[in-house]
């Protein structure tokens, strides 16, 4: 049974086991200790019998986990095996690309219904699914049901549309558009993506690894003394 109060930094590590153990079953393991694991994943052993211990008793003292039940388990807390309704709002580049690289059903989704405001977009399809104007948001939610929406809209569109989905009862967003959701709506279930701040990451660390790489070492500072 899973405990209260269970840390983001636990939560965000979550993904990282189940692609892990993903990627041991492909290689036909079957069983591996926390020891094993950790070392597979440049984690303590400690860290993950406690991240696990959060959720409940996986593991078995002498044997270690059984990797493709644990997956199960691990896929079942994340909701991959719920296969709940999911829209997209927004079909230009971005949503496009998100429509056809990401195998929603693979995490727990059915991609519904993809909307735009932009009428020439209309009927178009994109990996099956024909795009509907906006206009059509609230009869195809109270039809469907869709949980969860992913935002590709520009911000200056996002509270407005935000505000949509949660009267026709969408309350948790995959957010690339930049609105900051929860200042407005603390309740609601938000997972934000900011590209260019990643990007941004990337340049501080490679400009400190430039930094660290032209500094002096120790020997040749003896040399030069």
């Amino acid at each position: 049974m899973r405990k209260e109060n269970i840390s983001d930094a636990v939560i965000r590590r979550l993904p990282r086991y189940y692609r892990q153990l993903t990627d041991l079953c492909n290689r036909g393991v079957v069983r591996i200790s926390s020891h094993s694991l950790g070392q597979e994943m440049n984690i303590t052993a400690s860290q993950i019998r406690q991240d696990f211990s959060c959720f409940g008793e996986f593991g078995q003292q002498g044997y270690g986990y059984n990797v493709a039940e644990l997956r199960r388990q691990i896929g079942h807390i994340l909701g991959l095996d719920q296969h709940d309704k999911i829209i997209l709002i927004g079909a230009g580049n971005l949503g496009r690309a998100i429509t056809v690289h990401i195998g929603f059903q693979k995490y727990g989704y059915e991609l519904a219904g993809i909307f735009d405001s932009n009428i020439s977009l209309e009927n178009i399809e994109i990996s099956g699914i024909k795009i509907m104007h906006t206009n059509r948001l609230a009869e195809f939610c109270k039809e469907n049901h869709p949980k969860m929406a992913v935002l590709c809209i520009p911000k200056s569109g996002a509270k407005e549309m935000v505000q949509k989905l949660l009267d026709l009862g969408v309350n948790a967003f995959w957010n690339f558009s930049h609105y900051d959701i929860h200042y407005d709506h603390p309740e609601a279930a938000v997972e934000n993506v900011h590209l260019t701040d990643s990007l941004m990451t990337l340049s501080y660390a490679a400009r400190r690894q430039e930094e660290y790489s032209a500094e002096p070492s120790s020997e040749e500072e003896n040399t030069e003394e």
